[in-house]
């Protein structure tokens, strides 16, 4: 990569027009912010910026600072705190709350007590929720506490003239910190005149497991206009044990004209475990998947039957509460949606299993099992939910079952098909371990060369699970090494094996986890010094001053991509091309449009709260990466992902991005970033069916559905696929 201090008169004249996204931050000052966010560096231009006598690049520094996520910054954000400009101040605290340190917990709460902007008050609260979040039991969780009952209890005291953004903010802190008297204080809130509000309320209550609001959350049941709230009323009911709601419920759960409101109450009436009410559901299962098979040939064109989502949810409903009842309409219900499904969902397998667990495992296995991944990964969720149901005669069958499936998927699946099945054999070795099979550590330890990495992630995770072993933290260590010297498209194999070997014997892994400081990776780098760092080895000198050596090497920041280390993963990809490009992007001035089988949605892109993810997706698109990808994931309610080319939700472009966490909320059709760990984004992404406040501050939203796409997200179901995502510039 080139200097980044120097630029082209063309590439910067080219430019000038664009830069106006940057929000009177100057261009070269927005591109030198970005390469410290996306180096994780908390550099001398971060330090110059935050004293900067621009408001506006001392606001953009803020918000890097807290993305960078050094303890270093905490005394100027500290500073900027009292700063005379109020988005400066907003976004320090901010700032202050994505660092999660305790340190920073004593000048929030002093902060709280002067500040009078509202906005910055609200986001002070946030940041108090995510440090004691973060830090349960330090010194200032219980002062956190009570500034959290303290500022809501004042919002109460408004009436009409609560700020909505203090409230919602507040509320999420309350299921963070959860202090006493949490359920009282929010159920106060489900009388709030915003909608929002109240469907947050809701939300908290479900959360808290609150049984202090049944009679207003029965009422809201009834009466409330606004489906997500009446949605989250519904689940807090059953997250209540509401057993007087259980009729209300069955009738909401058959005819709301919402699918969300219905699938909720579903979800409530699968915590309650009422077998009449079970029966109900069965009913209306049966009259729902009638409706799905009916049309036919229509829904198959078109993608799979929308009512699919919404089945699979009375599946696993139905499986709860006729747990090993054998119940004969639980199963013939469950035996038609299966053979539908094509035997794909593992929410069926399970059902089946907790239902009847002798029955399923005598049961034949499909011949869907050896040739479509997705239905032999069901059939091993199945296999491996029997462990849960204590019936030692189903466990002792449902072992030899698994061996059986095993050996059969090995000689039966055409060998043009073995590299896709084996994409199944995590969720084998995970029946494994759940089953306890004989011989378990001799089968595991073999699997630890498995070409496919995510065979040995799930290895790796289960050895760690067994009785402490000289012999697996040996084979750990050697596939760590192997796993770092081979291992070029995806790392989560040796950040799998360094999480075991530290629940085996962490002090006997610090050679290893050094050994990781020499990886290209800046995440399996960040798992070696996060390890290292225990408090248990803060006598150790030696391993001190390697460490500190290695922060002097800035070792702890992503490095400069080298072609010489033969991956892309955990480094520097971007040019001083790409920062001026992504720096130059306004909200909404790049468009994506995606064509599904169920239709055609767009997405605007917020090229200003988070420039590198969204050039990061525009690229992916614009070489056409998710053309034709399958929709892995669809959570009723909550999500809709897509972008794994692996289809198993494992799968990503072979390198990583920086997360770019923001202030934008993740409210209905919010696109953000699928992670497994702060800054693993790469490909993979969401849309949120309703808001999901638990996730701000967490997950970087770079997008929102556009008008009325969200009736085609809405649509889609697991196995649809997204056709094409063409990007639309101004």
């Amino acid at each position: 990569m080139q200097n980044i201090t120097t630029f082209s008169a063309a590439i910067v004249l080219t430019a000038m027009f664009a830069a106006a996204a940057a929000a009177q931050v100057p261009l070269q000052t927005g591109i030198r912010i970005l390469y410290a966010e996306d180096a994780r560096s908390f550099n001398s231009d971060i330090v110059k910026f935050l004293g900067s006598k621009s408001a506006a690049v001392r606001a953009r520094a803020a918000l890097a600072a807290g993305r960078i996520g050094r303890k270093d910054a905490i005394p100027a954000l500290t500073k900027l705190l009292s700063d005379k400009d109020e988005k400066v101040r907003l976004n320090a605290a901010f700032a202050l709350g994505e660092i999660e340190s305790s340190d920073a917990a004593e000048t929030l709460l002093a902060a709280m007590t002067k500040e009078t902007a509202a906005a910055v008050k609200a986001r002070l609260l946030e940041a108090l929720g995510k440090i004691a979040a973060a830090n349960p039991k330090a010194d200032s969780s219980a002062k956190i506490k009570d500034a959290v009952k303290a500022s809501l209890n004042a919002e109460l005291a408004k009436a009409k003239k609560r700020d909505r953004e203090t409230v919602l903010l507040g509320l999420t802190a309350l299921i963070r910190t959860r202090p006493d008297g949490a359920d009282a204080i929010a159920s106060k809130f489900l009388d709030d005149t915003d909608a929002r509000v109240r469907a947050d309320a809701g939300n908290t209550l479900t959360r808290l497991r609150a049984k202090n609001a049944n009679a207003k959350l029965i009422e809201l049941v009834k009466t409330e206009p606004d489906p997500i709230a009446r949605a989250n009323a519904a689940r807090a009911l059953g997250a209540a044990g509401a057993k007087e709601a259980i009729d209300l419920l069955v009738s909401v759960a058959a005819s709301d004209k919402d699918s969300r409101v219905r699938i909720s109450a579903v979800r409530s009436l699968a915590s309650l475990k009422d077998k009449a009410a079970g029966q109900k559901l069965v009913e209306r299962a049966n009259a729902l998947l009638k409706t799905a098979i009916d049309k036919g040939l229509v829904s198959r064109r078109l993608g799979r039957p929308d009512e699919t989502t919404e089945l699979l949810e009375l599946a696993t409903a139905i499986g709860r509460i006729f747990e090993a009842a054998a119940d004969e309409g639980a199963l013939k219900f469950l035996r038609a949606f299966r053979e539908f499904d094509h035997y794909r969902s593992s929410e069926t397998e399970i059902a089946f299993a907790h239902v009847a667990p002798e029955i399923y495992v005598a049961e034949n296995v499909p011949d869907e099992a050896f040739s479509d991944f997705w239905a032999a990964s069901a059939h091993f969720a199945g296999l491996s939910a029997i462990a849960d149901t204590k019936n030692e005669a189903a466990i002792s069958a449902a072992r030899k079952a698994l061996m059986t499936f095993l050996a059969d998927l090995n000689s039966r699946t055409e060998t043009s098909y073995k590299i896709e099945m084996a994409k199944a054999l995590p969720d084998g070795l995970g029946a494994m371990a759940a089953l306890k099979v004989d011989g378990l550590e001799e089968k595991l330890l073999g699997l630890l060369d498995n070409p496919d990495v995510f065979v040995r992630v799930a290895s790796a995770s289960a050895l760690a699970d067994l009785p402490k072993s000289e012999r697996s933290f040996t084979a750990l260590e050697r596939a760590f090494g192997a796993a770092l010297s081979s291992d070029k498209h995806e790392d989560d194999a040796q950040l799998a094996i360094l999480d075991a070997l530290a629940k085996i014997d962490k002090k006997a892994a610090i050679p290893t986890f050094s050994l990781a400081l020499s990886s290209p990776d800046y995440l399996v780098r960040k798992k070696g010094f996060d390890l290292l760092s225990d408090k248990d080895f803060e006598k150790d000198e030696k391993l001190a001053a390697f460490l500190k050596n290695a922060r002097e090497k800035h070792l702890d920041e992503v490095q400069l991509h080298s072609s010489s280390t033969g991956t892309e993963l955990g480094q520097i990809l971007n040019s001083r091309e790409d920062y001026i490009r992504a720096q130059s992007r306004k909200n909404g001035s790049a468009v994506a449009v995606l064509t599904t089988e169920k239709g055609v949605f767009e997405i605007e892109l917020l090229g200003e709260d988070a420039p590198l993810t969204v050039d990061n997706f525009i690229k992916l698109a614009n070489r056409g990466y998710f053309n034709g990808l399958a929709v892995h994931r669809v959570v009723a309610n909550f999500v809709m992902q897509d972008g794994d080319p692996r289809g198993d939700g494992n799968g990503g472009p072979g390198w990583s991005i920086r997360c770019e966490i923001n202030m934008q909320p993740y409210d209905r059709g919010a696109i953000g970033m699928a992670l497994s760990g702060k800054d693993t984004g790469g490909s993979q992404w969401f849309a949120t069916h309703s808001p999901q406040p638990h996730l701000d501050g967490g997950y970087t939203v770079f997008g929102r559905v556009k008008g009325t796409g969200m009736d085609v997200v809405d649509s889609i179901v697991r196995g649809d696929k997204i056709l094409s995502v063409k990007i639309i510039e101004k």
